[in-house]
């Protein structure tokens, strides 16, 4: 190679990261702040279903069927799930009032102490009581993470930043495997008790965060419409969530929900039921009990590492062939990988293999919920219009992980079949994004 070409393909690479550079000091902070409060909800949601099993055997008095199991441990899952859609919408409609800073707050505080009292529980109603309340703080945490970010960084990349951000939810797989593995043979309890963890990100919050100054901007214009009455600055003043439904913006609230919906049926079921599906599979290799922690907590250690891929890739892909067809990709992909997983391994061994493949694509999705939805609304109205479609998809979707356990009867037991059927749902996200509009190139709505 001459030197001419030398020196072009370091250019080359220079300018590759030159962008990383142009970040400010805050907007490191206020990622890494959203960034760790995603990795810790994703930490305690996985948690819990490492320890579903064990957790509901203890609680149901010693043996308990695979029916039982999908019966009881489904409901509570389901009741788990309701608080994250109840949770994000009342908190996302907040942080379009009161402010992303201030909400991000409260939400940790509810979702830390709520995690670690289910390591209190002592019968099924009450570790679904402390689900329910816990979810309603995790549900809030991205919803109100995702506008801050957006918001934070503007024009400045936002959505590199934002798939990259969105990490954080397979990383928390991973720091739960960690968890799981270290702190699972002391019993089901103690891992709980590492929820209070995420309190610890207040300290962080407290010193130094502000509101985004797309946000102060719509609060002082609702100040000074309050004042004026200015025909043309009425929205400001209508109830947020009707604004969803205006001519401006419904459709475009009716393509989010849909894309939300699709990607979390294809989920959840997984989120709750992974676990449980390897540890049945290795019983049938023999491998039970303690004895099996290290090989469940390795599946969902792969499953993990290749969301993280998927999450930091999504952004980079979409601005270069767009939101839309990256949201086609990433869910042609689900379907593709998880059908795979769930109807064509017939052994343990094929699922660190193949999880990584699914992790990608499965949990990289939903840095279209960061990008794409808040593209799709202006700043008054962004962290509800992200709150009402993960809300409404949310409150459906509840219901995946129950039914997939209702289904496991019906199936002859096999919680595979019933987790196939769930992944199968991600065709509806495809859907959303033949009729929905492209955003790529297009300015942040203010």
């Amino acid at each position: 190679m001459d030197a001419s070409a030398s020196a072009g393909a370091v250019r080359e690479r220079h300018s590759r990261i030159a962008w990383l550079a142009e970040i400010s000091r805050y907007q490191w902070l206020v990622f890494f702040v959203a960034w760790l409060g995603w990795s810790l909800d994703g930490a305690d949601f996985n948690l819990y279903s490492l320890v579903l099993r064990p957790s509901l055997t203890e609680l149901l008095g010693g043996q308990v069927s695979v029916e039982q199991l999908g019966l009881v441990g489904g409901w509570i899952s389901t009741v788990g799930l309701l608080g994250w859609a109840i949770g994000g919408f009342v908190f996302g409609v907040l942080a379009d009032y009161i402010g992303r800073v201030r909400t991000l707050a409260m939400s940790i505080v509810i979702y830390s102490v709520f995690t670690a009292l289910q390591g209190l529980a002592q019968a099924p109603w009450q570790l679904g009581l402390f689900r329910f309340m816990g979810g309603l703080g995790t549900g809030a945490e991205i919803i109100v993470g995702i506008p801050l970010v957006m918001e934070t960084f503007g024009s400045n990349h936002r959505a590199k930043m934002a798939g990259l951000m969105m990490t954080g939810g397979a990383f928390g797989n991973i720091f739960g495997s960690w968890v799981y593995a270290l702190v699972g043979p002391y019993g089901w309890r103690p891992v709980f008790f590492v929820g209070i963890v995420p309190a610890l990100l207040l300290v962080l919050i407290r010193r130094g965060m502000v509101e985004p100054d797309q946000f102060e901007a719509v609060r002082q214009r609702r100040a000074a419409v309050r004042a004026a009455e200015a025909a043309e600055d009425r929205p400001y003043q209508e109830f947020v969530v009707r604004q969803l439904f205006s001519p401006q913006l419904r459709f475009n609230t009716f393509v989010a929900v849909l894309f939300a919906l699709g990607s979390l049926l294809a989920i959840w079921t997984s989120q709750i039921w992974l676990p449980t599906i390897q540890s049945l599979m290795l019983e049938k290799e023999g491998i039970t009990g303690a004895a099996a922690i290290p090989y469940v907590s390795w599946g969902i250690l792969m499953w993990g590492i290749g969301g993280i891929f998927g999450y930091a890739a999504f952004g980079f892909i979409a601005d270069v062939i767009g939101r839309r067809w990256t949201i086609v990709l990433y869910s042609l992909g689900t379907l593709v990988s998880g059908l795979g997983l769930y109807l064509g391994a017939s052994s343990w061994s094929a699922y660190p293999l193949l999880l990584p493949i699914f992790g990608f694509f499965v949990f990289g999705v939903f840095s279209g919920h960061a990008i794409y939805i808040s593209e799709l609304f202006p700043t008054h109205a962004r962290a509800t219009a992200v709150s009402f479609a993960n809300g409404s998809g949310r409150l459906i979707t509840s219901f995946g992980p129950l039914v997939a356990g209702l289904l496991v009867g019906p199936f002859g037991g096999d919680f595979n079949k019933a987790a196939a059927l769930m992944t199968g749902f991600a065709v509806l996200s495809i859907v959303a994004m033949a009729i929905g509009r492209e955003t790529k190139g297009a300015p942040l709505p203010t």
